[in-house]
């Protein structure tokens, strides 16, 4: 078998990402635009169980699924879903001093994911998943 293309571009897809998310959040660098992205995936990972985050990051492309499961204490208890004034607090504070998500960040991350997944392989992924995760990545 040859190796599938989304390995054999991953590096490429990713920047274009980084770039994408970048451009829709108006941050200033690919840093920052790491952090947030980085922030969204650890905001929303928090709340799913270790059998749907894995099932989520299954739709993802190579290193969005590696940044999604990367540093994860599965040891912490499960957070509640809440209103996206609170998700998006909690997004911000994530890493400090280092961050600048915007308060749109949510949205933003969604939009371009939804892109890069596509919508129907996206949809599908949050079906399988508790009802409030469709609710954190509407647009």
């Amino acid at each position: 078998m040859t190796v599938p293309m989304e390995y054999r571009q991953a590096s490429r897809d990713f920047d274009a990402f980084l770039i994408e998310a970048r451009d829709g959040a108006m941050l200033q660098t690919t840093n920052q635009t790491y952090t947030m992205i980085d922030a969204v995936f650890t905001t929303f990972r928090s709340r799913l169980s270790i059998r749907d985050a894995l099932a989520f990051a299954d739709v993802l492309p190579p290193v969005l699924r590696a940044l999604f499961v990367s540093n994860w204490d599965v040891d912490q208890p499960l957070r509640p879903f809440e209103d996206r004034a609170t998700l998006t607090r909690e997004v911000k504070a994530f890493r400090g001093d280092h961050n600048v998500s915007p308060d749109d960040s949510i949205a933003v991350v969604a939009s371009v994911l939804r892109r890069h997944v596509g919508e129907v392989a996206f949809d599908r992924a949050l079906a399988k998943l508790p009802a409030e995760a469709a609710t954190f990545w509407r647009t």
